[in-house]
């Protein structure tokens, strides 16, 4: 995964506008106060929808560690 990091960092493979969507949003519905499923209300419950939203998130990043570990193949 490190290796995978460090291209995408140096610029030598370029993610999917998808896969930087999903993450950003990832990260902004995380610590926003306004959520779906409150935890406020409905204590560990609450946490489904933030969870759901990083499994959408770790599945396009392993969709694009993979493309990456087909290119090099290449």
């Amino acid at each position: 995964m490190r290796r995978f990091l460090k291209a995408v960092k140096r610029r030598e493979y370029s993610v999917a506008p998808t896969t930087w969507v999903v993450a950003i949003a990832a990260v902004v519905y995380t610590f926003s106060p306004i959520d779906l499923i409150p935890e406020l209300v409905l204590g560990p419950l609450g946490f489904a929808d933030d969870i759901g939203i990083w499994g959408i998130f770790a599945a396009l990043f392993l969709r694009e560690q993979r493309r990456w570990k087909e290119s090099l193949g290449s």
